[in-house]
């Protein structure tokens, strides 16, 4: 046998009919740069139909199609994979985006590997690319980029390895006022992402072990040195073929000062509500139970704070008209707000106060309830009695005073009272009309008798059903209600000449 004949040389006919049908996309290069087949897997990763679309050799599919690398570097000419294995250069996982030369917009992502075939003589004898299309994934993984980077919840992405940030979108940025430098690159422990959280340590183990991490509220320090009340949430996650951890925020930091606000309101509404000289109470609105009381509230009742929380006001007893607190009871049902009600208190000694009872619908911890608000005037009501005495006793007789000055007099009675009588004028007989005149002209019992010709005891008879009638119980009284309806008098004369013409 001739030494110098060539060593058998691969069967490239077995060799289609094994690649043909495998997922991978291959492309078989001859020694001489032409490109001699291709499966469908490398044709449907390419878009083209046919080995032509490839083009005829290595340098043809050069000028065919346009590599990149993933930073987006072109390759120069002779750092194509395909010139780089005919160069005898071995790939192992290089990705490279591929885009046909006349539509540059499109773009594929292929992972390239080589392989070379020996010979019996152990001679390159079939080169092989082979292509692995990643573009579904790249895709997907560049839209969940898209959406990563526009959603407004916070979100960081951080390796599992070295547990160091590579992501961070907007939301977080907004939320934090981190930049991108501030994260990037950081460790998870540098941001201090659970330093400030109960379940901090738990969460740390389950990051190493690359586990879920469940909802936890947590602390994240700002640069201002304040910090932002945050829910935080990892979920494992794939980002290329780098095990990550997707972290999602909910700002709490909103509601955190809602609450704050509301706590201090609330306190100061207490602290009012509990020092206010005003006595005062709160009360649920279904069944008026009281569930808080003032001091000034307790001092006034005579009762116990603890003895008044938890009983109604008709347990307690503590309003003498039960009728009008049932009246006030309704409005506040009917949410209709009550405004200085004159009502009289049953104290617990057994006495009574004049009160003015306001009462309101309030929301208090998302519960309806009543704010009652009391007013003592006992001191006042007796100020005023007395005042109304002393004028009733200045009036007693009304000829030292003129007209002007016993109408205002009149009217400041009335004022001071509050009471409508309950007739008029017009509801008084002819005797009882004289009766009054009479009165408001100064006479005595014995002169009305003389006037009217009329024993004492009748008249005696005749003044008190007068009395009754207009609701008086003294002559200044009488005198003063005649005032108030315009009634002068002058009975004296009308009634001496009716005398005189009895007497003829």
């Amino acid at each position: 046998m001739n030494e110098a004949a060539e060593a058998p040389r691969i069967n490239r006919t077995v060799l289609q009919q094994l690649i043909a049908g495998l997922t991978d996309g291959l492309i078989l290069v001859e020694l001489d740069g032409r490109i001699g087949w291709a499966n469908e897997a490398a044709l449907k990763s390419h878009r083209v139909e046919d080995l032509a679309g490839l083009g005829e050799t290595v340098a043809d599919y050069r000028r065919r199609f346009t590599l990149r690398y993933r930073n987006n570097h072109t390759l120069d000419e002779g750092q194509y994979p395909l010139e780089r294995l005919l160069g005898g250069e071995a790939l192992d996982g290089v990705t490279i985006e591929v885009s046909p030369t006349s539509d540059p917009d499109a773009c594929w992502v292929h992972v390239v590997r080589t392989l070379i075939l020996e010979d019996a003589g152990a001679k390159p004898d079939v080169l092989v690319l082979i292509i692995r299309d990643e573009t579904p994934r790249y895709e997907a993984e560049k839209r969940f980029e898209k959406s990563f980077n526009a959603n407004p919840a916070p979100g960081l992405i951080c390796r599992l390895d070295d547990q160091r940030f590579i992501r961070v979108n907007q939301g977080f940025m907004e939320m934090t006022g981190l930049s991108q430098d501030d994260v990037l690159g950081k460790m998870v422990e540098e941001i201090g992402l659970f330093s400030n959280c109960e379940t901090g340590d738990d969460a740390m183990i389950k990051l190493a072990e690359g586990r879920v991490i469940r909802q936890r509220e947590a602390l994240i320090p700002l640069p201002d040195g304040g910090d932002r009340l945050v829910i935080v949430a990892g979920e494992p996650i794939p980002v290329g073929e780098v095990p990550c951890m997707l972290f999602t925020f909910a700002d709490l930091d909103g509601r955190r000062k809602a609450q704050n606000a509301l706590r201090q309101s609330e306190e100061r509404f207490s602290k009012s509500f509990r020092l206010s000289p005003a006595p005062a109470a709160i009360a649920r609105l279904d069944d008026f139970v009281f569930m808080e009381v003032n001091e000034a509230f307790s001092s006034l009742s005579g009762r116990k704070i603890e003895s008044v929380i938890g009983k109604t006001a008709a347990d307690l007893k503590l309003w003498e008209d039960t009728k009008a607190r049932k009246e006030i009871e309704q409005h506040l049902r009917d949410n209709v707000p009550v405004r200085d009600v004159a009502m009289r208190m049953m104290l617990a000694n057994g006495d009574t106060a004049e009160c003015l009872v306001s009462a309101e619908r309030v929301e208090i911890n998302d519960h309806a309830c009543v704010l009652w608000s009391v007013q003592d005037v006992t001191e006042r009501r007796r100020s005023e009695l007395e005042l109304i005495e002393a004028i009733e006793s200045v009036m007693a007789d009304t000829s030292w005073f003129s007209r002007t000055v016993v109408d205002r007099l009149a009217t400041l009675r009335q004022a001071s009272t509050g009471k409508s009588p309950s007739a008029e004028l017009r509801d008084l007989s002819e005797r009882e009309s004289e009766i009054l005149g009479l009165i408001c002209d100064g006479l005595s019992d014995a002169e009305m008798g003389d006037a009217l010709c009329l024993s004492r005891h009748t008249i005696r008879n005749h003044v008190a059903s007068l009395y009754n009638k207009i609701g008086v119980n003294r002559r200044a009284a009488a005198v003063i209600w005649a005032r108030e309806r315009g009634f002068s008098g002058n009975g004296a004369s009308s009634a001496k000449k009716t005398s005189k013409g009895k007497k003829r």
